[in-house]
């Protein structure tokens, strides 16, 4: 009965662990789409796009 309470207890452990790890997964995945959505304004502003396209012409040259 003991090993039985013990298995019980170990299984609660391991599942709150899981619960964790996919809290934090959902964090990085919101955190990661935050990034992506300022720098794609910030990529999308007219001042770098044509910093950019000045780059890649003299680069081309």
């Amino acid at each position: 009965m003991h090993q039985l309470i013990a298995n019980f207890a170990r299984l609660r452990t391991e599942a709150a662990d899981a619960g964790m790890s996919t809290a934090e997964y959902a964090v990085g995945t919101l955190a990661a789409v935050a990034f992506a959505g300022v720098l794609l304004k910030v990529v999308g502003s007219e001042n770098v796009q044509a910093a950019l396209t000045g780059i890649i012409d003299r680069a081309l040259k």
